[in-house]
């Protein structure tokens, strides 16, 4: 072998232990963004895994959320629903009364206007089935009226009219008046828990 080729042969060998070093750098290089890709990967993965993780969460919420209200309204509905068919059934079973328990019935009404005075009105209904002695057991009841031959626009009860001043004893109104305490008694009677 002459000087040249050992020349040769050197570099060959620094060029090949040069690619080595270079190699081993690129692997050592190339592993360390492997890891560092990874390892942000991973975080990212964590994160976008946390976010849906809420999402789910925060919908499960609202689809539990809207479903409660939509019971509760149920509910409520069901309840108004209870409480109407009751008012009406109520107002049914005072206009079903028999002839004398019916005007009894007004009677007592015409006691809570004691002491005062004025014009009876009735609905046709009551007009054509009237006792004889309607006025006298108004005034015996502390009511002195006289009945009105034009009928009334109501179904039951009666209106008394002093002057421009108007009390409104139809049942429909009476019960309306006292709607909130029929919807206490209804509500405790029925869904009481």
């Amino acid at each position: 072998m002459n000087g040249g080729d050992i020349i040769l042969n050197r570099i060959k060998a620094d060029c090949d232990e040069t690619i080595q070093t270079i190699r081993l750098d690129a692997d050592q290089s190339y592993d360390a963004a492997m890891a560092e890709a990874d390892k942000e990967a991973q975080a990212r993965v964590k994160v976008i895994v946390e976010k849906n993780e809420q999402k789910i969460r925060q919908l499960k919420a609202a689809s539990r959320s809207r479903c409660e209200l939509e019971i509760r309204n149920a509910l409520l509905k069901q309840r108004r629903s209870e409480i109407d068919k009751t008012v009406a059934q109520l107002l049914d079973y005072f206009l079903r009364l028999s002839d004398s328990n019916y005007f009894r019935a007004l009677y007592r009404l015409a006691a809570q206007l004691q002491g005062k005075s004025g014009e009876v009105l009735l609905s046709q209904k009551d007009l054509q089935r009237l006792p004889a002695d309607f006025e006298t057991k108004l005034r015996e009841a502390g009511l002195n009226a006289s009945v009105s031959q034009k009928p009334a626009n109501i179904s039951g009860g009666f209106i008394l009219k002093s002057g421009d001043v108007e009390e409104n004893m139809d049942f429909r109104a009476l019960i309306n008046a006292r709607r909130d305490e029929i919807e206490d008694l209804v509500n405790r009677a029925l869904f009481e828990q």
